[in-house]
């Protein structure tokens, strides 16, 4: 179907298929951390790209099932290899744009990894499909919390990452949808550098009462991962 995919495997239990505009980075792995989950939990990853949330998400937490919406058919199929290699019955992808996703009950949970860029600002990549994963081309925060607003049940969460300067969009967009931003926590390479990304849990209907956890930092001695970042990757 397509020449340039290869795969990855998620410790020794999930292989996923990716591609060279559709892979992942660390913060794939401090969301779905960050986010949690309970087998109870039904679940849907926003801007899934190649599904690295929802399966860490699997792979970690076994909610009851979760759906994964993503609006680029390659990246789609690419999901849909996987979950049929790895037999994965507890995961739906869908082809759709997530302003237009319903979900067939109430969701515990929704998680996102959204594109970081306002459209029109930064450099686009030649690749339109880098650009529509980098940039707000398809959807902006406000359609994220929308659609997540729709989507969740009372006291359901929504968890996103995103970069620093965004913040303030971010509070701004959940609560105008009716998402409380609850928690937050900011993710720095090192303890002096400055965080260089933000992640934040809202829940639909709560009052407002923001807690701030301690910073999580990517590297200890030596330039290694830290104890943090080696139980997150699963090496701890």
């Amino acid at each position: 179907m397509y020449d340039d995919i290869t795969t990855e495997m998620l410790g020794d239990k999930i292989e996923i298929f990716i591609s060279k505009e559709h892979r992942f980075g660390t913060d794939a792995f401090l969301l779905s951390d960050f986010a949690g989950g309970r087998h109870k939990d039904y679940v849907c990853d926003f801007c899934t790209g190649s599904g690295i949330v929802a399966l860490l998400t699997i792979k970690n937490f076994a909610p009851a099932h979760i759906d994964a919406v993503e609006i680029q058919p390659k990246a789609h199929d690419l999901l849909k290899m996987t979950k049929q290699k790895n037999s994965l019955d507890t995961l739906t992808p869908l082809l759709c744009d997530l302003k237009d996703y319903k979900s067939e009950k109430e969701l515990d949970l929704i998680t996102c990894n959204p594109p970081y860029k306002i459209s029109g600002t930064g450099a686009k990549n030649d690749e339109q499909a880098v650009s529509i994963a980098r940039h707000e081309v398809m959807c902006t925060i406000d359609d994220v919390c929308k659609a997540a607003a729709k989507n969740l049940k009372f006291g359901g969460r929504l968890c996103l990452c995103q970069r620093p300067e965004r913040l303030a969009d971010i509070f701004s967009s959940m609560r105008a949808a009716g998402i409380e931003p609850k928690r937050l926590r900011t993710v720095h390479k090192n303890p002096e550098g400055a965080p260089w990304l933000v992640l934040v849990e809202g829940k639909k209907g709560a009052k407002p009462f923001l807690t701030i956890e301690k910073p999580l930092y990517v590297c200890g001695e030596g330039n290694e991962p830290s104890k943090e970042m080696q139980r997150i990757y699963g090496f701890a």
